[in-house]
């Protein structure tokens, strides 16, 4: 079975699923949980409290654990889960991090023996047969990529939770020396905002006020703290478009392919910005994940063939 999963900072991302990379380790099983995990000798459930920012998820069990979670929820929906499962994984990394992590990131997931768990009280046994690693944002258009071969330059912009990643496409291939990533992402930008309107309207919010506004949904917000919001938003949009340009990144002169959630909620300042000559949005949260399952696929079609 093939399962691709995009190991996000802020969020796990299958082809079916999205959720919070947050964990909670319990030493009994907890009674109330929805969902439980048990795994070499604890409890796991998930939790909506992200974990912190890691350049490096090989450096602990965390994103092993949520993996193990992803590989559950994916076995689920294909039809129930199975006592015993042989796994392809299809996962990915930023481009700046790729040529790096790629053999370190594919180590960690390919275990030599079994894994075995329990999950809602069903025992699972897999391997883990192989780990495809692909590079994140251009996975993320794999499937339109010949869109996008009659372009010279092309330049792929994801916008994630703590980082901003950069990819530049060259005649639809991926050229893996220029590659750029910013530590600015939604994250920021929302711990930004909540400090600014606690200061300036003497109000408490949290992320999911932002997103609303941003996104257009009803909230009771006072219509000066919304503007504060947008105005905070369009200001930290532009702010990653002026460092994008201090590293020779140039959407003036070069289409841009923006992806991810965070692109989705800049799209109305990125779209009317004097920066930006021409941009495509990929919103779709899971694209990443899309993209890791179909060029899995297709190596794996090869390999057969």
């Amino acid at each position: 079975m093939l399962i691709a999963i995009d190991h996000g900072n802020s969020a796990i991302k299958t082809v079916h699923y999205n959720f919070v990379a947050g964990l909670s380790r319990h030493s009994v099983r907890p009674p109330m949980a929805d969902e439980v995990l048990e795994y070499d000798g604890s409890y796991w459930t998930l939790s909506g409290q992200r974990q912190a920012y890691q350049r490096d998820k090989t450096r602990d069990e965390s994103y092993f654990i949520l993996t193990l979670f992803a590989i559950a929820k994916e076995m689920v929906h294909a039809g129930g889960l199975s006592s015993t499962a042989k796994i392809d994984l299809a996962v990915g990394l930023p481009p700046e991090h790729y040529g790096i992590l790629r053999d370190k990131f594919r180590q960690y997931f390919k275990r030599e023996e079994t894994i075995q768990f329990i999950y809602n009280e069903k025992s699972v046994t897999i391997m883990i047969r192989d780990v495809f690693v692909y590079p994140q944002a251009y996975a993320a258009i794999a499937p339109r990529k010949g869109q996008l071969n009659h372009h010279l330059r092309v330049f792929l912009i994801d916008i994630g939770g703590y980082t901003t990643d950069v990819l530049l496409l060259r005649s639809g291939k991926p050229d893996m020396l220029f590659c750029r990533s910013l530590e600015k992402g939604v994250i920021d930008m929302n711990n930004n905002i909540i400090r600014l309107i606690g200061v300036r309207h003497d109000m408490l919010i949290e992320e999911e006020h932002i997103n609303a506004v941003l996104c257009g949904r009803e909230t009771i917000l006072p219509e000066e703290v919304k503007n504060t919001i947008r105005q905070s938003a369009e200001q930290y949009a532009k702010g990653i478009l002026d460092k994008l340009r201090e590293l020779q990144v140039d959407l003036r002169s070069n289409p841009a392919v923006f992806i991810g959630g965070g692109s989705a909620l800049f799209r109305p300042y990125l779209e009317k910005s004097p920066l930006v000559a021409q941009a495509t949005f990929v919103e779709s949260p899971n694209a990443n994940a899309i993209g890791y399952q179909a060029m899995a696929e297709a190596q794996l079609s090869m390999r057969a063939g």
